[in-house]
């Protein structure tokens, strides 16, 4: 489990935490309690593969349930407006420019539990984010990943 004493949330990642952890509560609780009834009425469960892969499922929801609760419950939302905007710290979006390929590049700096790529989000624990927190505009960071180093320049820090 992560270190959710040390996690920070952006007010739109608590919200979707929040979102999920009622969802499965809720939602998923109800469908995999009407899986086990289901498979129950197929007999003896004792060697009944789908009555143990809704147990599986159902014991699988309880323990995400469980360790959402707790990293809510310890995480600390950001308020972005007593945060420095001349500095990348958690919550802010960096543009960069990768001086070796010319790629101009947007991340915001999120924790681990709001982290997705796909999105621009990358965790302050990845080694890009470790390598651009606490810098500012128009700073040279090299960032030394498993292939090599990457070269970024900080063009603009924004919250």
């Amino acid at each position: 489990m992560t270190d959710a004493a040390n996690s920070y949330l952006t007010p739109e990642g608590h919200r979707k935490l929040v979102q999920k952890l009622e969802h499965l509560k809720t939602v998923r609780r109800r469908q995999i309690s009407k899986e086990i009834e289901k498979a129950r009425g197929h007999g003896d469960i004792s060697e009944n593969a789908e009555y143990d892969a809704a147990k599986d499922a159902q014991a699988h929801n309880e323990q995400t349930i469980f360790e959402l609760d707790f990293k809510l419950a310890h995480a600390q939302i950001i308020d972005n407006a007593n945060i420095s905007k001349d500095e990348v710290l958690v919550g802010a979006t960096v543009l960069i420019l990768d001086v070796d390929t010319g790629e101009k590049l947007e991340y915001t700096l999120v924790s681990e539990l709001e982290a997705d790529y796909s999105q621009g989000k990358i965790s302050i624990t990845s080694p890009v984010g470790k390598g651009l927190m606490n810098h500012k505009v128009d700073e040279l960071v090299e960032i030394k990943i498993p292939v090599g180093i990457l070269k970024y320049k900080i063009l603009k820090i924004s919250r």
